[in-house]
């Protein structure tokens, strides 16, 4: 078949479809100058130069209509109109706003917006500016302003939270002279909030000693310690890693007349859990029930983490029973602590077994817990595992989560047999779990890829009566499924549903099934989907084009593909390594390997860096023909490119060098493979296992047939 000509891709786009891409963008450029947004965007340019102008002559200017003035004016509690709020909600201009906090008259300036009632503070907006600022002194001193004109948000967790983030992610910000003048002279003051939040800024990122520099100093500010600082500065030096120091802090409390409490105590706790001494976080426990504190579940939760991070899995499990014995009910993080944790110091086997025994004993447990045991063991592919845990649990009345039940259900189809799969899926489905579009997906690609198209059929219709296959995109994952399946004449059919379903295809879809057709060999399949493809208005691109070269390769016709090969230029697509290693491959096929050797030089030569796969067809061209040595110049070229071999480069040269008697050489390479992380298969390890007894080294042959068996490769 030849694709020029009558055929030709070039001969079937008329003019309208050549000038469409330019006819597009006109449309979408006249689209977006429409009155309306045009003079939308020219209002909010002016709105931003008279925000400058404002800024550089003192003139107020309309920055935000969400903002208004909370301190010498009320806070309107009265909702705004729909319409009325479409029309004045404009972005907040983060810039401007910056450009205010930089001057020395910014708590004036801010003020004044205020005043001129044209922004209105909502916990939304103060979050916004916060995030926003480049300059970690602006969002600090916002946030100053904003307490002073309402307290609330000052008391606000978010804001706060928000506040926290920035400095740590932009910081650090200290506590210089000139700040503290600053804010003294906007009549404002350090306050114990802000100065919590400084501190955990200053934690999270490691900064200890100045932590505890300027806690020793704070009555400088017109503070005094109190429990809650405290806490600040201790949670903060074991966040900097500093526990000794901590330490130093909680001994100092009560010389303050500053009395520990609850969190004081889980604050240390948590710091020698980190660090696994499990031993004195139970002696500040015990120290902590003297005072009239019970443990909390942050408590146990911390303790469970730290007696993991000991290796002391048994008495993780013990503090779990106890805290329940004690109304102590665990939380999802006490859970999610103990499973991860048990995971982390045990192998998968054995932790498997010590949950599945703490989830027997349990009459009662939250369904959060067999979702994390379930996660871990499909993390760890172990799929019989989790099928069992998933028939025990189900006795109990537990159905997964549809989020679990796809991850779960994704470790089965890979590593489970298809038809225990299927049958628990069934289950399933049947006690009402209603699995989403991948799941479907992967369990009837896997049910065709095996030969069960009875089985396959089922979960396509049950997938299309769900409804999950609605759009193109999941049209074109199910047309990509049968394709892979070869299962062509289905992936037609479904084509022409989606059409009639209102699914408009693109140029994906025609990719796909153009690729199926085109490796079944049917080529006049493929030159009617070019029609279509073109009648639609769809540009042929890379991938078009190199599923029609390689259909082309595969029927023999080099010579039309090497004629497609010249008309995707001349479309303007530029081929890309894969294109050309179809052609390298194919040309490799029928013997001529000169003129394999000379497209490799053409593809280096216009700028395009050849693969793994580009050298691994000429290697084995050259090691059938008997000329090992151009294929060790080749395994060179790769390593000097910084390609890496694959097995298949490997297997092709260790059994060339057997066969011409190189065995040394033959041994290097496979020690090689190995060092490089390629792994051999039975073949490769049956040469060199003959290799090593020709050579008589007798004691790395059996070494060798040793690590093949533990590997399972037969020899």
């Amino acid at each position: 078949m030849r694709l020029r000509g009558s055929s030709s891709l070039a001969s079937r786009a008329s003019p309208a479809l050549r000038n469409l891409p330019e006819e597009a963008c006109n449309k979408k450029k006249l689209q977006r100058d429409t009155p309306s947004k045009a003079e939308s965007k020219e209002f909010t340019d002016q709105g931003r130069s008279n925000n400058s102008e404002a800024l550089s002559t003192g003139n107020p200017s309309p920055l935000n209509s969400q903002f208004r003035n909370p301190n010498s004016v009320s806070i309107s509690k009265a909702p705004i109109p729909a319409k009325k709020r479409q029309d004045t909600i404009r972005p907040i201009d983060h810039q401007y706003i910056s450009q205010i906090l930089s001057r020395k008259d910014w708590f004036v300036l801010l003020n004044h917006e205020v005043k001129a009632r044209r922004i209105i503070l909502t916990a939304q907006f103060v979050a916004s500016v916060l995030q926003n600022q480049e300059n970690p002194l602006h969002p600090l001193k916002f946030y100053i302003w904003v307490s002073n004109i309402d307290p609330s948000f000052a008391k606000n967790q978010s804001i706060r939270g928000v506040l926290s983030n920035t400095l740590s992610r932009k910081g650090p910000v200290v506590l210089s002279v000139e700040l503290l003048q600053d804010i003294r002279n906007s009549g404002c003051r350090v306050t114990e909030d802000l100065l919590c939040v400084l501190i955990g800024s200053w934690g999270r990122l490691g900064l200890a000693k100045y932590c505890a520099e300027v806690f020793a100093q704070i009555s400088f500010l017109g503070l005094s310690p109190t429990t809650r600082l405290y806490n600040a500065v201790i949670d903060a030096l074991v966040k900097a890693n500093s526990l000794d120091l901590a330490y130093l802090k909680f001994q100092q409390m009560t010389a303050d007349n500053c009395n520990p409490d609850r969190f004081t105590y889980n604050l240390l706790i948590h710091g020698v859990c980190r660090i696994g001494v499990v031993d004195e976080a139970l002696r500040l426990v015990r120290q902590m029930e003297a005072l009239g504190y019970s443990p909390n579940v942050f408590t146990y939760t911390i303790l469970i983490d730290g007696f993991c991070n000991a290796n002391r899995v048994d008495g993780a499990f013990r503090l779990l029973e106890m805290m329940i014995e004690r109304n102590v009910y665990p939380s999802e993080a006490t859970i999610r602590s103990l499973v991860h944790g048990v995971f982390r110091c045990v192998a998968p086997s054995k932790a498997f077994e010590l949950l599945s025994r703490f989830v027997e004993r349990q009459p009662v447990l939250a369904k959060s817990a067999y979702n994390t045991i379930l996660h871990c063991l499909s993390n760890k592919s172990m799929a019989r595992e989790a099928a069992i845990f998933l028939r025990n649990c189900g006795a109990k009345g537990y159905l997964p989560d549809s989020s679990i039940f796809n991850i779960v259900m994704t470790c089965l189809i890979k590593r489970l047999d298809l038809n225990e799969t299927c049958e628990l899926f069934s289950s399933l489905i049947g006690r009402g779990m209603k699995p989403g579009f991948s799941t479907y997906l992967a369990l009837i690609e896997a049910a065709y890829r095996t030969g069960k198209s009875k089985e396959g059929n089922i979960f396509w219709d049950q997938m299309f009566k769900d409804g999950l296959v609605s759009d193109v995109f999941c049209y074109n994952m199910v047309i990509d499924c049968l394709c892979k399946a070869n299962k062509m004449d289905r992936a037609s059919e479904t084509f022409r549903d989606m059409q009639h379903m209102g699914s408009a295809p693109n140029l994906v879809t025609y990719n796909t099934l153009i690729s199926g057709h085109c490796k079944d060999g049917e080529l006049d399949k493929v030159r009617e989907l070019l029609v279509m493809l073109l009648e639609h208005g769809f540009k042929p691109d890379i991938f078009t084009f190199s599923s029609i070269i390689d259909g082309l390769c595969r029927v023999h016709q080099i010579g039309d593909a090497f004629e497609c090969f010249i008309e995707m230029v001349e479309w303007g697509v530029t081929p890309n390594a894969v294109t050309y290693n179809i052609l390298i491959r194919s040309l490799c096929v029928i013997g001529d390997v000169g003129r394999s050797m000379n497209l490799l030089k053409k593809m280096q030569a216009n700028g395009i860096s050849p693969d793994t796969f580009s050298f691994n067809a000429l290697i084995q061209s050259f090691c059938r023909l008997n000329k090992v040595e151009k294929a060790e110049n080749l395994f060179i070229s790769m390593l000097k490119l910084g390609l890496h071999p694959d097995n298949y480069t490997y297997s092709v040269l260790i059994k060339a060098l057997c066969q011409c008697g190189r065995l040394i050489e033959a041994k290097e390479m496979f020690h090689s493979m190995e060092v490089n992380g390629c792994v051999p298969d039975s073949y490769t390890c049956k040469l060199i296992l003959e290799t090593l007894v020709q050579l008589g080294h007798f004691e790395e042959a059996r070494n060798l047939v040793k690590r093949c068996s533990k590997s399972g490769l037969s020899l």
